[in-house]
């Protein structure tokens, strides 16, 4: 039987942020996803990353982008926003954008483009497309991230094995999602470091 990204993201939700731990266990039927970045002592925040032309502001506050691309290929996106010392951070605004099906951004409304607010535990996540790919870069999102009274992040995470990261100028491995499949798309995991 496969998972699907409604267990996965439940899983995600129940579980504790246990950073020393270096791996999350989503239960039996479900994978194990390591977090993105070992938390030991400390770890750097996470690099930031141009908006690129089409980031326009004030975006919906809205968790359910996929309904936005009804034949796009699900994913639903998952991660914390912690410190430095792997802390939650509640509040911290999560804002992300991207392409469509088609590898094109909407530039005149916000179709696939939404924000949310980290819970008390610093949870955040999105149910989307995977954007497709479009002339000169390779599949990713968009980000930005900001702590309560804090610097806005701007930043882009990828997606691992994309034949097209090695000759993106933009990309760093650093900021690689970790993909599961699930039985209806995929469940990726990110956790920020602001």
């Amino acid at each position: 039987m496969t998972t699907s990204r409604r267990t996965l993201l439940s899983g995600f939700l129940a579980m504790p942020l246990v950073p020393l731990a270096g791996v999350i266990a989503f239960g039996q039927e479900a994978p194990v996803l390591s977090l993105t970045r070992a938390c030991a002592d400390g770890v750097e925040p996470t690099p930031a990353r141009e908006a690129g032309p089409y980031f326009k502001p004030n975006s919906p506050l809205k968790q359910d982008l996929y309904l936005d691309a009804p034949r796009g290929e699900r994913i639903t996106i998952a991660g914390h926003v912690v410190d430095d010392r792997c802390r939650p951070v509640p509040h911290s605004l999560v804002e992300i954008w991207q392409a469509d099906e088609n590898g094109e951004y909407d530039r005149r409304g916000f179709r696939l483009r939404g924000h949310q607010f980290t819970d008390a535990r610093g949870r955040w996540w999105f149910n989307t497309i995977v954007p497709a790919l479009y002339p000169g870069r390779t599949r990713h999102f968009h980000f930005r991230v900001q702590r309560p009274g804090g610097d806005v992040l701007t930043t882009q995470l990828f997606f691992p094995g994309e034949p097209g990261n090695a000759r993106d100028r933009i990309f760093d491995e650093t900021l690689l999602m970790t993909i599961s499949p699930a039985g209806d798309g995929q469940f990726a995991r990110f956790d920020f470091v602001v």
